[in-house]
């Protein structure tokens, strides 16, 4: 009997496990993208002719739509995103709760797949369907590059 197991569990396919990714590795390495060699990780960064600010280099139309989703962090305006990081993050963790968040969900949960890193980095950087351009294909591979492993 125990032969026999051994034999079913050898013809199994073996999987390696799946790596896993944060939030909070998510979003270090959408900044080292954005601001990465900015002092102060990137707080007061000013970039694509003034309308990019801040360490995630938030536009306003982005912003926007954080805040309607919570507009609680509509407090301070938007130049507040161009000093606070803290800030920052809640806009980028709003605006992927708004259009990516069954990904943010397993990022937060620590059990992000390199595919959720992706699609997020495309998202902030080519707006709510960012994922689908090709446009975004360098950033995103920049990300992948700039995780922390």
């Amino acid at each position: 009997m125990i032969s026999l197991l051994l034999a079913a569990a050898s013809l199994a396919p073996s999987h390696a496990p799946q790596e896993t990714f944060t939030w909070r590795e998510t979003l270090d390495a959408i900044r080292v993208v954005e601001t990465g060699g900015e002092p102060d990780e990137g707080r007061g960064a000013i970039g694509d002719n003034g309308n990019a600010i801040g360490s995630y280099q938030i536009w306003r139309p982005y912003w926007t739509d954080a805040v309607e989703r919570e507009p609680a962090l509509a407090k301070g305006g938007y130049r507040r995103v161009l000093k606070d990081k803290a800030h920052s993050e809640k806009i980028v963790r709003a605006y992927m709760n708004r259009y990516n968040r069954e990904a943010l969900r397993r990022l937060e949960g620590g059990r992000g797949s390199m595919a959720d890193v992706l699609r997020t980095a495309r998202i902030h950087n080519g707006g709510p369907k960012g994922y689908r351009k090709d446009a975004t294909l360098k950033y995103a591979e920049k990300v992948r590059k700039a995780l922390k492993r």
